[in-house]
């Protein structure tokens, strides 16, 4: 420090005058609260500021993986994890990891107030990341962030990190992993040997004062690990669906235009209305999906998709056969049958209102006019055409004889072909 001091001010004070102002300034500094802690209450866990670069086998390319850090109170016993970034599942499965490490969980963790742990940081009552408190809740223990920039909360978090970019990164940042599990196999190995190095200034190691003192305390891990989800806000569309990772989930159409809370987890999707589950999808992991129940439909809709192609020929065959053969040529006739839809479902509206009989009757009269559509139908029906015999057709006319007029059997035999 004194030696930067002279570079910046080389005509001012020497060594020894300069020690003394530098011990007169320190005595004036706050003091700090020596932190007692008890067996099994708290785990501290950040994630360490420096990362191990992690190769693509294939480009060559590196990318920089980041390193969790969690420390227990008591007995400093320490457990690193490397993952792919620092969001929320990772953040969540590297928890899951450290308590199955631990084979137990403490009373309280002690986060810094990364958006992964408190979506609002306060002094005074900060907000959770409602997934954070909903892992917490599983394994049985309270959240109590750090405050916002007040590192000495978290003291043994700021050592773990430290003593772990010391003994794990520096001492593998000579080796080159390609991936992740490769790299977590070599953070376990050297957890083992920096969890059994002597303390310095006390008896025994982090390993020893664990299984002597810690280990006890925890409490028991529950049957089942926390199953991961994630919380968010959707509003309702119009189509009654919300859009949620590129894909759309149904909802009851009555809340169309309402503010849904959405809780994601990697195999479901669950939609809940002011604390309400209002629906429950299977997770799509496709692209652009429509994920619908068919009761979250108004009864209109419902009913419109209960007439596919076949059910409307099916039912016009109870007219018969003219009836059905109609329905079939106007579903035939457009590019997609569901443009035919609207014609059929009107032909069946009309024959709610006139009898078996003259709806085959009209529908001949439509097939042998070419006429297929609902218009034509209806017009034959209202104008009572369908009682009208139908005529023959007329006969052909007879083939013209003249000289000029050339058979076939010109053309057959090489006839001039020049004009």
């Amino acid at each position: 420090m004194w030696e930067e001091y002279r570079q910046a001010h080389p005509e001012g004070y020497r060594y020894s005058w300069f020690c003394e102002r530098y011990q007169h300034w320190r005595r004036h500094l706050d003091v700090v609260l020596r932190q007692e802690h008890k067996a099994g209450e708290k785990m501290f866990v950040d994630w360490a500021g420096a990362t191990i670069p992690v190769y693509d086998a294939t480009t060559g390319q590196a990318w920089p993986a980041s390193l969790f850090v969690s420390v227990l109170g008591a007995s400093s016993y320490t457990y690193a994890e490397a993952a792919r970034d620092q969001q929320l599942q990772a953040w969540i499965q590297a928890h899951i990891h450290a308590l199955e490490f631990y084979g137990g969980a403490p009373t309280l963790t002690v986060p810094d107030n990364t958006k992964t742990a408190v979506t609002r940081a306060c002094r005074y009552d900060p907000d959770l990341n409602p997934t954070y408190q909903e892992f917490a809740v599983h394994y049985g223990m309270g959240v109590v962030p750090a405050r916002p920039y007040k590192p000495r909360d978290k003291a043994k978090a700021e050592s773990g990190v430290q003593v772990c970019e010391r003994w794990i990164i520096a001492a593998l940042r000579n080796r080159k992993f390609f991936t992740l599990v490769e790299l977590n196999q070599a953070i376990r190995e050297l957890l083992v040997r920096l969890n059994q190095r002597p303390f310095r200034k006390r008896d025994g190691s982090r390993s020893s004062l664990f299984h002597s003192l810690e280990k006890a305390a925890l409490a028991p891990l529950p049957a089942e690990r926390f199953d991961m989800s994630q919380w968010s806000r959707a509003t309702v569309n119009i189509d009654y669906h919300i859009a949620f990772d590129g894909n759309f989930y149904s909802v009851p159409y009555t809340l169309v235009q309402q503010v849904v809370e959405v809780r994601s987890t990697p195999t479901t999707i669950e939609i809940f209305h002011k604390g309400n589950r209002i629906a429950s999808h299977l997770r799509d992991r496709r692209r652009g999906q429509a994920v619908t129940q068919n009761e979250h439909r108004p009864k209109r809709h419902q009913a419109h998709l209960e007439w596919p192609p076949s059910r409307m020929v099916n039912w016009a065959r109870n007219i018969g056969p003219n009836t059905a053969q109609l329905l079939e040529r106007i579903l035939n006739a457009k590019p997609h049958p569901e443009m035919g839809y609207r014609s059929c479902l009107g032909i069946i509206r009309l024959a709610q209102q006139y009898s078996a009989q003259r709806m085959e009757a009209a529908a001949e009269r439509a097939l042998l006019a070419k006429a297929c559509r609902y218009q034509s139908v209806k017009s034959i029906l209202k104008n009572s055409l369908d009682t009208v015999p139908l005529s023959p057709p007329p006969p052909g006319s007879p083939p013209l004889t003249h000289d000029n007029v050339r058979g076939a059997e010109y053309f057959d035999q090489g006839g001039p072909t020049s004009c």
